[in-house]
C-alpha cells in the first residue's frame, strides 16, 4: 500500500460484502416464494423481499464503488486522500441510513413508512428501485456529494490520469442522474420517461464508466502493461458506451405512451450496446496476454477477465436477445428480462467490485503480493461456483421466459392467465433455486477465503 489514506476503503469493502450476502439471502427467499407464494408470509411477503433484494443490490454496489474510488484515486493521483476523516464520516452516515431503511422495509408497512418519513411533503416513494423514503434519498444525495467532493479535491491536488478522469466523470453522472429520483410527475408516461433517466442512465451509462476505470486500474497493476495502451482501449470503450447507451435508453420507451420513433431509436442504438462490452472482453484478454509481470495475486487477474466476459454475456448477448422492438413486444417484463438483469448486474458490476476487493484487500491487510496460495485456491473455487451458478440461473430464467411467452403472450397459444402460467413453469423455478443455492455456496466460499492462512505470508513472499 502506497498511501495511508487508502485504508479508508477497507470498511467500505467489508460492509459491501455484508450487504451482498444479505442480497443473496433475500434472493433465495424470492426463489422459494416463486415456488410457494406463502413462504415466510406474512412476515416477509414477496413485495417486501423483492424490494429488499433490489435495494441491497444498489446500496452494496455503491459502497463497493466508493471503496474502489477511495483506494485507487490516491494511488492514481500520487497523493493522500483529501480528507480521510470525511470519508469515514460518510461511511457511517451511509451505513446507518442504509440499515435503517432496510429495517423500515421489513418492520413497517410501506404506506406507514411513507407517512412517517414525510413522503407527503415531497412524494418520491412507490416506484420500482426508487422505493427509498424521501429522507433516505436526501441522505444519499448528501453522502454522494461529499464523496465526490473528497475524490475531486484529491484529483485536483494530484496527478491527473485518464483513469481518474473517467472515474470522476462516472461518479458525477451518478449523482446528477439520481436527482431525477425526486421528480415524480402526475402524468404516468412522463413519470416513466424520466424514471429511466435514473435506472437506465445509471446502469447502462455512467456506471459503465466506473466499471471501465476500475477494470483499467486493476489490469495495469496485475499485468504491468503500458498505461498508454490500456488508456487507448478505455477511451474507445467509453466513447461507444456513451453513444450507444444514452440513446439506447429508448428501448425502455417502446410501450409507455411515447412517440413511435422510439421504436427505431431504441432498437438501433440498443442493438449497438453489445459492441463496447465485446470490445471490453477483447481488451481484457489482450492486456492479460501482453502481461509483463507475474503477479502474486493471480486470482485478481482471473476476476478481471471474468468480469469482462460475464459482462459481455449478460449486458451484451442477453441484452440484445430481447432489445429489438418486434421481439420486445412479446418478451417485455417476462422472465427473459429477469435473466438479462441477473447476468448483467452480476457480470458488469458485482464482479468488478469483487475484482477490486480481491486486488486491494490483501494489500490493505499487509499482503503486498496477494493472499497465500491456499486462500487464492479457495477464492478460485468461489469464482467458478458463482459464475457457473449465475449462468445456470440465467439459462433457467431464459427457459422460464420463453415458456411464459408461449403460454401467455403469443397470439396462437398465449391464452393462459398470468397466475396459471407461473404455476405451469414452477419446475424451471426449482432449477433456478438449486443454482441459487450453489451461488450462495460460492459467496460463502469467497468470504471464507479471507480467513484462510491469515498468519501466512503472501503467495510469492
Amino acid at each position: 500500500m502506497k498511501y495511508e489514506s487508502q485504508q479508508v476503503a477497507k470498511p467500505y469493502f467489508i460492509f459491501a460484502l455484508i450487504l451482498f450476502t444479505g442480497q443473496i439471502l433475500f434472493g433465495l427467499i424470492l426463489g422459494m416464494q416463486y415456488i410457494n407464494g406463502d413462504t415466510l408470509f406474512p412476515y416477509i411477503p414477496f413485495n417486501v423481499a423483492r424490494m429488499v433484494h433490489t435495494n441491497l443490490l444498489i446500496v452494496w454496489l455503491l459502497f463497493g464503488f466508493m471503496g474502489a474510488a477511495y483506494y485507487l484515486v490516491p494511488e492514481e493521483s500520487e497523493t493522500e486522500l483529501f480528507s480521510p476523516k470525511l470519508a469515514l464520516i460518510t461511511f457511517w452516515v451511509f451505513a446507518a441510513a442504509g440499515v435503517a431503511t432496510i429495517l423500515g422495509y421489513l418492520l413497517v408497512p410501506y404506506a406507514t413508512l411513507a407517512e412517517i418519513t414525510g413522503n407527503d411533503l415531497l412524494p418520491t416513494m412507490g416506484r420500482e428501485f426508487l422505493e427509498q423514503p424521501t429522507i433516505t434519498k436526501i441522505g444519499i444525495v448528501v453522502v454522494v456529494l461529499s464523496f465526490i467532493f473528497n475524490i475531486g479535491m484529491t484529483i485536483l491536488k494530484g496527478r491527473k490520469t485518464v483513469i481518474n478522469i473517467v472515474l470522476i466523470t462516472g461518479l458525477i453522472g451518478l449523482a446528477v442522474f439520481f436527482l431525477f429520483a425526486f421528480y415524480n410527475p402526475v402524468n404516468l408516461v412522463l413519470d416513466k420517461y424520466f424514471w429511466w433517466w435514473v435506472v437506465h442512465l445509471w446502469v447502462e451509462g455512467v456506471w459503465e464508466l466506473i466499471l471501465g476505470a476500475i477494470l483499467a486500474f486493476v489490469l495495469i497493476k496485475v499485468t504491468g502493461v503500458d498505461r498508454e495502451y490500456i488508456e487507448k482501449w478505455l477511451y474507445l470503450i467509453i466513447a461507444l458506451t456513451l453513444i450507444s447507451g444514452l440513446i439506447g435508453t429508448g428501448h425502455h420507451y417502446y410501450w409507455i405512451g411515447t412517440p413511435g420513433y422510439w421504436l427505431w431509436f431504441g432498437s438501433i442504438f440498443s442493438a449497438l450496446e453489445p459492441i463496447p462490452f465485446f470490445m471490453m472482453m477483447l481488451y481484457a484478454f489482450d492486456v492479460v496476454k501482453r502481461r509483463r509481470i507475474e503477479p502474486g495475486n493471480k486470482i485478481a487477474s482471473t476476476w478481471a477477465v471474468g468480469t469482462a466476459t460475464m459482462a459481455f454475456l449478460g449486458a451484451g448477448v442477453w441484452g440484445f436477445i430481447h432489445t429489438l422492438a418486434p421481439v420486445n413486444y412479446y418478451t417485455h417484463g417476462s422472465q427473459i428480462t429477469a435473466a438479462h438483469g441477473h447476468l448483467a448486474f452480476f457480470g458488469a458490476y458485482a464482479m468488478i467490485v469483487i475484482t477490486i476487493i480481491s486486488y486491494a484487500m490483501p494489500i490493505l491487510r499487509g499482503r503486498e503480493n496477494g493472499n497465500p496460495a491456499a486462500a487464492q485456491k479457495v477464492e478460485r473455487i468461489s469464482f467458478w461456483l458463482m459464475c457457473i451458478s449465475m449462468i445456470g440461473i440465467t439459462l433457467a430464467l431464459t427457459a422460464a421466459g420463453i415458456w411464459q411467452v408461449s403460454l401467455q403472450r403469443l397470439p396462437e397459444t398465449g391464452a393462459m392467465g398470468f397466475i396459471d402460467t407461473q404455476t405451469e413453469i414452477i419446475p424451471v423455478y426449482w432449477i433456478r433455486l438449486v443454482f441459487g443455492l450453489t451461488f450462495t455456496l460460492g459467496v460463502l466460499t469467497y468470504l471464507a477465503s479471507f480467513f484462510i492462512g491469515k498468519n501466512e505470508k503472501s503467495a510469492t513472499a
